[in-house]
């Protein structure tokens, strides 16, 4: 049986008076890409945030429950956060590249692993930026700003900084939404590579990507989970009326 690498345990959220998150319990199983499914508004970004703590930013945020990762729990005031934050690469909707240049922006992620060596730093950004895809691309044009790389090479170069940190999973929030389709297959197939070293975390509203990319799916609607489970099982045998409904396209 997979280990599971992050287990959520009664999990409530609020925002104010919003109820987002509804008595969540879930496990993430290592080394496998567990996809957050669920149409918009549902809670899947909030849950993808709350692994890092990232909902920690949220003003007025109320949370119950836990969160553990490796079985330890990730609200504890001893929980170092920008540690747990170096453990979970995070991709977002939109690429966000450091103000700086291509190199740069790997050297970033490098010099905060703790691997600064100047030597060491010009082959650890090469080894990343070919891990992504990207090296043959942008190897005559480092020191351009990360800015000048069209918006699916700045998707990759976010991924090549969060990989550089050494993390232990991905977290990835629609990470193709505002791509082209031929960068999104590009995103795609690298992540389906990546799932053999890392535990990977997709959140998506898009049916058709699920299917293509799940080893298991976590259904959200209303801030509940509905159903969870190993992908085959869950597209090919829906247990609840809700889910039945979303695989047939009767709500999005």
């Amino acid at each position: 049986m997979n280990q599971s690498k992050i287990e959520v345990k009664d999990l409530n959220l609020s925002i104010g008076n919003q109820h987002i998150l509804k008595n969540i319990n879930c496990k993430i199983p290592s080394r496998k890409i567990t996809v957050i499914l669920g149409s918009s508004g549902c809670g899947k970004s909030t849950l993808l945030k709350s692994m890092n703590r990232l909902t920690d930013l949220y003003p007025k945020v109320k949370i119950s429950g836990d969160i553990l990762l490796n079985n330890q729990g990730i609200f504890g005031k001893e929980v170092e956060v920008t540690d747990l934050r170096k453990k979970m690469g995070l991709m977002s909707q939109r690429p966000a590249p450091l103000p700086m240049s291509i190199f740069d922006n790997v050297a970033y992620g490098l010099r905060i692993s703790g691997r600064k060596k100047k030597l060491q730093m010009k082959l650890r950004v090469e080894y990343y930026l070919k891990v992504v895809n990207l090296w043959d691309e942008v190897k005559d044009r480092l020191k351009a700003p990360a800015s000048s790389l069209s918006i699916g090479q700045q998707q990759r170069l976010c991924l090549a900084r969060g990989l550089a940190v050494d993390p232990e999973l991905i977290l990835a929030d629609e990470p193709t939404s505002a791509l082209d389709p031929l960068s999104s297959q590009v995103i795609e197939k690298k992540f389906m590579e990546l799932k053999d070293s890392f535990t990977i975390v997709w959140v998506t509203h898009t049916l058709r990507q699920a299917k293509r990319m799940a080893d298991h799916v976590i259904f959200m609607y209303l801030g509940e989970i509905i159903e969870q489970g190993p992908a085959e099982e869950f597209f090919n045998n829906p247990q609840h009326e809700i889910t039945k409904n979303f695989l047939n396209g009767s709500f999005n």
